[in-house]
């Protein structure tokens, strides 16, 4: 049995529980209104991903630390086991179906919590110095986050791949890097443009040649149309013609930003980016601050993944991006991403909740007085 001490809420970061409850209150409702039956069935996803959360947050997470290699290198034997025994769909190999049971698994989703986890396992146990990580130690924790993109990348899940690669490089410029590898990746990443573009599959060129195009796609298109329709302060739910008249594609996932105008307006766009942002910076700050280095990478990397989710699915929504797959966090419809983002959060706050050793007793369990 679990005895929980009072003591507990002086660590328990309260704040990004407030920023997160409306966010996910507001989610469900619009998704119920885009697609009631949708809407259900996300209300699961939210059960499911507030049960992780606990779970996370009660597990003795700090003397699991030595399982942290195993998760990630289980991650990714299913990320090459995609390739071999992996469910296609739409063009894609993502998906891996369990016998017996017909339920798939997307390893692409899973490894994101591993990811996260794997860093802060590196670089707690070998922290850069004051001038930041040099050529070799870069290149070491490099491999961890190069190996998931390119096998990602390969299904073909170039989004994915791309906010790995991202939010890895971007924990590492948090953390510290000499500022002569920057200048050098920056150089060659500039250079190999060509090369790159050259490996892209047919239908990630024609997104970025509708992209570039001075005609958007039919869905940024009718995007746009339901951002422009929400005016200052949005209308009601049978005036928003463009979802309710199944004009907007995907409008529960992809698309649900363009909704939120629609029904809101500008002022309810500005709300939702505001909450966002407030959320990033609580989490840049308590990154800033942590000289623990678990706790300062999953906060990072939580803040990178919100800002590169929302940044991409917003400028995606309103032509300012390539059209990809990415779910506005804890927002858009699909259970994988929200749950993954409560296993992440529940493992940060366990963290900061249980940073001190006296929490500890010595049989493992969590006691307090």
């Amino acid at each position: 049995m679990l005895n929980i001490d009072r003591r507990i809420l002086a660590h328990f970061d309260f704040i990004i529980i407030i920023l997160l409850i409306p966010l996910v209150f507001t989610s469900g409702w619009l998704i119920h209104e885009i697609h009631p039956v949708l809407g259900q069935k996300h209300l699961v996803y939210v059960a499911v991903g507030i049960g992780a959360f606990f779970t996370l947050f009660l597990l003795p997470v700090r003397q699991m630390f030595w399982t942290i290699p195993i998760f990630y290198w289980g991650s990714i034997l299913l990320l090459v086991a995609v390739e071999f025994v992996g469910h296609a769909r739409l063009g894609a190999k993502r998906w891996i179906e369990i016998p017996f049971v017909h339920f798939t698994l997307q390893p692409s989703e899973l490894i994101k919590p591993a990811f996260v986890l794997m860093l802060a396992y590196l670089i707690s146990r070998n922290p850069p110095p004051r001038d930041g990580y040099r050529l070799k130690d870069f290149s070491k924790i490099m491999f961890f986050i190069i190996l998931p993109f390119l096998l990602i990348a390969k299904e073909p899940d170039l989004g994915t791949a791309t906010v790995l690669l991202l939010l890895g490089v971007g924990i590492l410029f948090i953390v510290g890097v000499h500022w002569k590898i920057w200048v050098g990746l920056s150089t060659a990443f500039i250079i190999s443009l060509p090369l790159i573009y050259t490996q892209l599959h047919d239908y990630q060129k024609q997104r970025l040649t509708d992209f570039i195009s001075e005609k958007p796609s039919y869905h940024v298109e009718q995007s746009i149309i339901a951002v422009g329709s929400g005016g200052f302060f949005g209308k009601d739910k049978e005036d928003a013609t463009q979802t309710q008249m199944k004009f907007l594609p995907i409008a529960s996932s992809d698309f649900i930003f363009a909704y939120v105008v629609e029904r809101f307006g500008f002022f309810g766009a500005f709300l939702l980016i505001s909450l966002y942002a407030a959320i990033i910076i609580h989490l840049l700050m308590i990154a800033n601050w942590a000289q623990d280095y678990y706790i300062k990478v999953v906060t990072a990397g939580l803040s990178l993944f919100v800002f590169i989710y929302m940044s991409v699915n917003i400028a995606m929504t309103i032509g300012f991006a390539p059209v990809v797959g990415v779910p506005l966090p804890m927002f858009s419809y699909g259970g994988s991403s929200f749950v993954n983002f409560m296993i992440l959060f529940g493992i940060m706050e366990n963290l900061l909740a249980y940073r001190f050793r006296y929490l500890y007793n010595n049989s493992g369990k969590k006691s307090f007085v």
